[in-house]
């Protein structure tokens, strides 16, 4: 079996380093920390801290335990603890003092409510991310204060790769992603099948979708039970030229019986036989005259009813195969990571199973002893349930791998698990410092009565904000802490639709008039350049023919409002424009705003890009100096690339240069400055609530009622006063401060409202975002 399905080719020569290059066959996530490894490299002799530009291109909301990575990171840096898995922190002993400001009682829907209110903040800090919704107590979340820990052995399957293996490791199973997600009780076989919705997340072969046309269906269509037979799949490939292609599939039944092992010759010439990760060679492969529909002839054949598929990253297997099955489990997903991560086959089966497979001792993979390893490592989590394997802290386990990688030993893993689970207090108790807490009297925690805590309780907001001015400066680890009033339920969840619909009519735009015999095929073909569109209407009700296209995003609305309003289109001077409705009103402030929004301002759109477009930007990367990312939305539908793309560079003026170029004749695109943040991007991607636009939105009564009074306690206004009165503090912090803005979110009966995060370091925030033009 591949190693995670993460091939890159052919082994590098001894003795000659291999420069890894981003590529198609590359994940998202992989290049992004090459990046960071490449840059922290290139870059040594830099002196100042500091963030990487890219936070996460995948833009996963980041849990408060991610939090605690990073801040404990800050503390200790990488000599002590792991480096945060999120996002990049450079050079931290520069770092001076860690502040972290919490607004508690605001949301993200405070944010995005009052976008223009906290202006200060967002044009402050260009690091954004949406956090997890609260827990019961988000503070000791954050800084890592944990309950009385559950004790368990490590796995007998480790002994002899892990110093002192009878050690007894810590673990908290309320926090583990596998009791989150299983229980702690054990599973049907059922249970851990994925449903339809998990197999279109990850990209599985399903009926009707668009690139499985040709795909060919197992037949398989029995009740699925508890006694339902189970199948272990692994599969090799080669790389062709059109592709990765089938080389050999072997399939092995329940008590390890290898019911079907085939070598297969792909239909097309082979380009790499990935001999070092298959063991297929061309010798091997030559007399094979078996073919792929072989192959799917008899798996079809084999497969009883009611058969459950098992493998590891499943996915790829299958759409090798070009096969669609409906009952699958998957490893790599059956046992869940922190942060959407995957523990590798290998990994498992030495925890889990106690036994080497993948020895690099060997000539490639044995795809039968792997499609064995997956069928049971099922069996073992349908026998033992969720909780045993919660015990094994298989985090911690693999955290030590990932330590000893990085050239840091720990004496033994109880070590490992002890650093994974030690709180911000402890960092500093072991650098002999002191944490300041600065709240309100009555918001007082559990962490106002640690002993490593210097607590100052102030009587109101006011209060704690000027002994903050006074109290930082004295300490390397600041929280301080305000608190306000949270939205009430029923008008929280008024504004959130609200804000959907106004996001949607600012995506819409109104063209026309057209002629009553106009082509309106080729206009859709035009307004279509600009961006995806969700709808495009043709009205009739007006003298001549108009046309209302709602964009996907609002990026493609602005383009085409600046590209087409008021010129000539089939003979005719149109006009382009939004809906003018009460939501709409500030919609050219707003846009200006978000084009002023630092996290937008080396960031650009293009619209027209084709499937091959990472590539060519790629071999001419040379000519966009500072690009940081590529961010290429697909369809959550059929997991298609769209043909549009955000490109993040380190500067404004790299940024402006990049957009000339991939405006210009050569490469034919369409494009302007970003104006949606990307840590907004998520919050929309729900369908929203439509309406006609213009129809109007009444405001609920106690919203009307706080604007008339404009009482200085209210949300609007207080999100202006704090937003400026937080930002002059961090403008008086010592050079080198990381500073965190943290919005917790709510929860209460009627539902959790998300947070939201703003980080920078100071200076460092503004020479890296210069105003310059070309």
């Amino acid at each position: 079996m591949e190693p995670e399905k993460e091939r890159t080719g052919r082994t590098p020569k001894k003795g000659r380093k291999r420069r890894r290059v981003p590529n198609k066959l590359v994940g998202a996530s992989e290049v992004m920390r090459d990046r960071w490894d490449l840059e922290e490299r290139q870059q040594p002799e830099a002196k100042k801290a500091r963030l990487s530009t890219i936070l996460f291109t995948e833009n996963r909301e980041i849990t408060h335990g991610q939090l605690c990575e990073l801040l404990k990171y800050a503390v200790l840096g990488k000599s002590s603890v792991p480096k945060p898995s999120w996002c990049q922190l450079f050079h931290q002993n520069h770092l001076n003092n860690v502040v972290v400001f919490i607004l508690q009682g605001m949301s993200q829907l405070h944010f995005y409510r009052f976008y223009l209110e906290f202006g200060s903040l967002r044009k402050t800090f260009r690091h954004k991310f949406c956090l997890s919704p609260p827990s019961s107590d988000f503070l000791a979340d954050i800084i890592g204060l944990q309950k009385k820990q559950i004790i368990g052995d490590l796995p007998k399957g480790m002994e002899g790769s892990l110093p002192s293996s009878s050690s007894e490791v810590s673990i908290i199973l309320q926090n583990d992603p596998i009791i989150q997600k299983y229980g702690s009780k054990k599973v049907s076989l059922t249970r851990c099948l994925l449903t339809k919705e998990e197999m279109k997340i990850y990209h599985f072969p399903l009926q009707g979708f668009p690139d499985c046309e040709n795909f060919v269906p197992t037949k398989c269509c029995g009740s699925i039970t508890d006694n339902s037979p189970l199948f272990g799949l692994d599969c090799e490939m080669c790389l062709t030229s059109k592709g990765r292609e089938l080389t050999r599939i072997s399939l092995v039944a329940e008590g390890g019986f290898c019911v079907m092992d085939e070598l297969v010759k792909p239909d097309n010439k082979i380009v790499d036989y990935l001999t070092s990760f298959s063991g297929i060679t061309k010798k091997i492969l030559n007399p094979v005259t078996t073919k792929l529909k072989d192959v799917q002839r008899q798996l079809k054949a084999l497969l009883p009813p009611n058969a459950v598929l098992v493998g590891h990253s499943l996915d790829l297997d299958l759409r090798a195969l070009k096969m669609i099955h409906p009952y699958v489990i998957d490893t790599s997903l059956l046992y869940v990571r922190e942060q959407g991560r995957r523990f590798k086959l290998k990994f498992l089966a030495k925890v889990i199973l106690g036994k080497d497979i993948q020895c690099p001792d060997r000539f490639g993979h044995d795809a039968t002893e792997d499609a064995r390893t997956t069928l049971e490592l099922a069996q073992y989590f349908l026998k033992y349930g969720p909780k045993k394997i919660a015990e094994l802290n298989l985090e911690a386990l693999a955290s030590h791998q990932e330590l000893e990688a990085a050239g840091l030993e720990p004496r033994n893993t109880a070590e490992v698990v002890q650093q994974l689970n030690t709180s911000v207090l402890e960092c500093l108790d072991s650098m002999g410092q002191k944490l300041l807490f600065l709240t309100q009297e009555a918001d007082a925690t559990e962490l106002s009565s640690s002993k490593n805590c210097h607590t100052i309780k102030c009587l109101s907001n006011k209060e704690v904000l000027e002994q903050a001015r006074v109290e930082i400066p004295l300490f390397t680890f600041s929280i301080v802490q305000f608190s306000f009033e949270p939205f009430p339920p029923n008008l929280s969840e008024e504004m959130s639709k609200r804000l959907r619909i106004k996001w949607m009519e600012m995506s819409t735009v109104y063209a026309g008039p057209f002629s009553k015999n106009c082509n309106l095929r080729a206009l859709k073909r035009l307004f279509k350049s600009f961006g995806s569109v969700r709808s495009v209407t043709l009205i009739l009700e007006s003298h001549q023919p108009h046309l209302c296209i709602q964009y996907e995003v609002l990026e493609g609305a602005q383009l085409a409002i600046e590209s087409l309003d008021g010129s000539l289109v089939e003979g005719t001077c149109i006009k382009v424009q939004r809906p003018v409705t009460e939501l709409t009103l500030d919609c050219d402030t707003l846009v200006n705003e978000l084009e002023q929004d630092s996290e937008n301002r080396g960031t650009i759109y293009l619209s027209g890009v084709s499937e091959t477009f990472k590539e060519r930007l790629l071999q001419q990367s040379s000519l966009f100096l500072g690009l940081k990312a590529v961010i290429l939305p697909k369809d959550l539908k059929n997991g298609k690339q769209k043909k549009y793309c955000f490109l993040r560079f380190k500067t404004f003026g790299s940024a402006q240069r990049a957009l000339g170029i991939l405006t210009g004749k050569n490469w034919k695109l369409k494009g302007r400055h970003a104006l949606t943040p990307r840590h907004l991007h998520s919050w929309l991607r729900g369908s929203p609530e439509s309406r006609p636009p213009g129809v109007r939105v009444i405001p609920p009564h106690s919203e009307q009622e706080a604007l008339q009074l404009l009482k200085m306690d209210h949300p609007k206004i207080a999100s202006w006063r704090w937003g400026r009165k937080i930002e002059n503090l961090y403008h008086s912090l010592c050079s080198g401060t990381l500073c965190l803005i943290l919005l917790p979110g709510t929860d209460s009966t009627h539902g959790s409202l998300s947070g939201l995060g703003l980080m920078g370091i100071k200076d460092e925030e503004e020479s890296n975002t210069p105003n310059e033009c070309l």
